[in-house]
């Protein structure tokens, strides 16, 4: 195989070359912050438009919900005309009080070219009317951020999660299945919340939709990962729905790993579509991916629909893997890397706006780069080039940190709302001297604080490190005990090397310092409620929590324990520095100094031994760090705030997005389909399909409740094949052409067809043709930026 390093011929990827129309960022403290700048160019180009074709008046005009206009009627078709209707209504709504509902003057609203939307009371209408009134006279980048988060834009969302077994209970230490269901589910029920409150105050009777689209497994292991239709647990109206894979023996019933999910991904996305239209009745107003596999099926989505999409990395597993670009092919039979890197790159540069956690995700720091900015630029020999894959100063990337669920971890003072029936089965998970299958070691002095750590058992948690630093320091041991909560204790259970590795090490170093009377190791914990209670029970000691990562992209953990009222020491390496004002609201340690870190974790303690306010005072400035940025209400109002910007932004660019679409649609179709084909399906036969039941509670219920008519139906569609696309009924067809403005994958069939026909072989020559285009622009480009 040549090296394609070398290799003059060989493909290379260029997003940057059809992307030079977007204004990029310069500033390195500007990366992440993309919709403040997004919102600046939007402002700019707002000012310099006329009043006749003014975008803004355009998409105002085109606000509708099922059909049903919103907010200004066609007969407001200019920027005079609209703001002469706006002085008008003002003047109106000022002299009526700020609480009176907005029906009592809708009908004299209708006479003046307005419908509902403006808000709900006199005095939201009042505010709403102004923001818009002096965006139209003068642009400000803030007041059209305000003005765009009251518009009412956003009623239906989509989220897909496909990999590991997603459900919401009996899920968690599945294989695949971890953070990434508690994130979505608390994600969810923050948006459905957000949204509820903005219909309310738009003055609307809407009920919003949000679906969390997942696979089916009928071989769900006792989980509900079987029910086609589940209820969101604390929400209204949202829900799980799964969608299974099919081959072309049909329904496969066993999971799949993620490394291996490829093949299936494109008759999943359109299934998903032709459902979500139905439950739906109609388009979603946003998509949102998360991981490879969710990001690349919402790019798929997102394109065919026309609609405005979002992604979640969660993690770019290119950063987990030493040189496992330069090395692809030696990882390739068991992780499938190409095809994994092939839609990394696809969905990333597919979406209009992309959602990170933290900067060191996108940017990295001065010790290792982001995990965003390796794909800048990157060769795999044999098989690409990528020469511009993604530029972290796109106005795309935003952070946007997850928060806690603050019904589960809340602060130790809120004595009313502790969760007491827990504290007996805690009291012994930590003072315990039985030793069995959930808790080994012992403390002997009650009365000292806990230091407590929760983790995976794996090397880059560090959690051994941790214990082997508390076993050499006899000063921290004489101030705290230490309590671990991570894994199990036999290593022989373990079917990771390096998971048994850790094991071995716990119990070397418990040995070797005799740390019995001083340290309690507590095998994982799922219940979500009794941890939270655990945090707060450590918090009763006047302990603190510890996180000594050697890398943590994010650090949930973090978020929990500061909730909880915790004062918190936690990595300098990755988000927790990001999270934690060191020496105001928490400490930093650096992981690769032990002595350091352990030293800095002494001092606070011996502190607080002779002034017991301090640990006051740090508890309460951590919960106010945690409430000033990381909270899910924070997160959901970001959130559809980019939604709302990035959606008008797309329309603003339809024929720049267009041409980027169909960059990306050659290379899905030339690259990524030929390496999914190359990844094996299952060796076994998949079985037949257990009943998929749309109850979604009790497990027996929903297998005894199932009908044969929905496994009819799955039968008979057994028979398409993987690679051919479904038939969209006639009904849903309607629906994707519904809205007064056309998908960038209708217009691009009027003008070049179809994309997934089988006339595959004028590929090539569209393909070329295109590079001849795109070069020439490129060079005009050039050339009148130097003239």
């Amino acid at each position: 195989m040549n090296d394609s390093a070398s290799d003059e011929n060989a493909l290379e990827i260029d997003f940057e070359a059809i992307d030079f129309t977007t204004p990029h960022m310069a500033l390195s403290s500007s990366i992440g912050k993309g919709l403040d700048f997004t919102t600046r160019i939007l402002t700019s180009r707002l000012s310099e438009s006329s009043h006749f074709e003014n975008p803004l008046l355009n998409y105002l005009l085109n606000l509708n919900h099922q059909g049903e206009n919103l907010m200004i009627k066609d007969t407001l078709n200019t920027i005079p005309k609209l703001q002469k209707a706006l002085k008008i209504a003002e003047a109106y709504v000022s002299a009526h009080h700020k609480d009176t509902p907005y029906q009592n003057f809708e009908n004299r609203f209708r006479e003046w070219g307005f419908d509902k939307g403006w808000g709900n009371t006199a005095g939201r209408v009042k505010e709403t009317m102004k923001m818009l009134s002096e965006v139209l006279e003068a642009g400000d980048p803030i007041k059209l951020e305000s003005l765009f988060s009251r518009l009412p834009n956003m009623f239906n969302i989509v989220i897909f999660s496909i990999h590991g077994y997603f459900g919401q209970a009996d899920v968690l230490g599945l294989p695949d299945t971890g953070g990434q269901v508690v994130y979505i589910l608390d994600q969810v029920r923050a948006l459905e919340e957000e949204l509820l409150q903005k219909i309310e105050l738009q003055g609307l009777n809407v009920k919003p939709q949000i679906l969390v689209v997942t696979r089916l497994i009928p071989n769900a292991k006792g989980t509900t990962c079987n029910q086609e239709l589940e209820p969101i647990i604390k929400t209204k109206h949202s829900h799980i729905l799964r969608v299974p894979f099919w081959t072309e023996k049909g329904i496969l019933s066993q999971w799949v790993s993620r490394f291996d999910i490829y093949p299936y991904l494109e008759r999943f996305a359109q299934d998903s579509t032709i459902k979500i239209l139905e439950l739906m009745d109609g388009k979603p107003d946003l998509i949102i991916g998360n991981y490879t596999d969710g990001n690349l099926v919402s790019s798929l989505m997102a394109s065919k629909l026309g609609v405005t999409q979002a992604t979640i990395a969660h993690a770019l597993e290119k950063t987990k893997y030493e040189d496992s670009d330069a090395k692809w092919n030696s990882f390739e039979e068991k992780y499938h890397f190409s095809s994994q890197f092939t839609a990394d790159l696809i969905a990333m540069n597919s979406a209009d706006f992309i959602i990170t956690s933290t900067y060191q995700e996108i940017a990295g720091s001065k010790d290792r780069p982001g995990q965003y900015e390796t794909h800048t630029a990157f060769t795999m020999p044999g098989l690409c080039r990528v020469v511009s894959g993604i530029n972290v100063f796109d106005p795309k990337f935003n952070i946007a940190a997850p928060g806690a669920d603050q019904s589960v971890y809340f602060p130790f003072t809120k004595k009313n709302q502790r969760l007491t029936t827990f504290q007996p089965a805690i009291e012994g998970l930590l003072y315990s001297k039985v030793e069995n299958e959930e808790h080994i070691g012992f403390l002997e002095d009650k009365k000292k604080p806990i230091i407590f750590s929760m983790a995976r058992l794996d090397k880059v948690k560090n959690i051994s490190g941790l214990v082997e630093w508390f076993a050499k320091n006899k000063r921290l041991r004489s101030l705290v005990n230490l309590v671990i909560v991570g894994g199990f204790f036999d290593p022989s259970k373990s079917k990771d090397r390096e998971e048994t590795e850790e094991i071995k090490k716990m119990h070397y170093l418990m040995k070797e310092y005799k740390l019995q009377g001083q340290f309690r190791w507590i095998a994982a914990q799922t219940d979500r409620y009794r941890n939270g209670e655990l945090y707060r029970c450590i918090a009763d000691t006047k302990g603190a929590f510890v996180q000594p990562a050697l890398y943590e992209a994010f650090g949930l953990t973090v978020i929990e324990a500061m909730n909880c009222g915790l004062p918190t020491f936690a990595t300098n390496q990755g988000g927790p520095a990001e999270i934690i004002v060191d020496g105001v609201s928490g400490f930093h340690i650096d992981p690769h100094n032990g002595d350091e870190s352990i030293n800095k974790i002494s001092e606070f303690f011996e502190k607080c031994k002779t002034n017991p306010e301090h640990w006051n005072i740090v508890s309460k400035a951590g919960l106010q760090r945690i409430n000033e940025c990381y909270t899910w209400k924070i997160y959901a109002n970001k959130v559809l705030n980019m939604g709302s910007i990035y959606g008008f932004w797309r329309k603003l660019n339809k024929e720049q997005k267009l041409a980027k679409e169909r960059y990306i649609q050659m290379f899905y179709n030339l690259q990524f389909r030929n390496l999914a084909r190359k990844v094996p399906i299952p060796k076994e036969v998949p079985q037949e399909p257990q009943p998929m039941s749309t109850t979604p509670t009790k497990k027996a219920e929903a297998k005894a409740e199932a009908t044969s008519k929905g496994h009819d139906a799955a039968q008979a569609k057994a028979e398409v094949p993987q690679t051919h696309l479904t038939a969209v009924p006639p009904k849903i067809e309607s629906k994707l052409t519904s809205s007064g403005e056309s998908s960038s994958m209708e217009l691009a069939a009027k003008q070049s067809g179809d994309l997934y026909s089988g006339l595959r072989w004028l590929l090539p020559g569209i393909a070329f043709m295109f590079i001849i285009h795109y070069l020439s622009k490129y060079l005009e480009h050039l050339f009148t930026r130097d003239q």
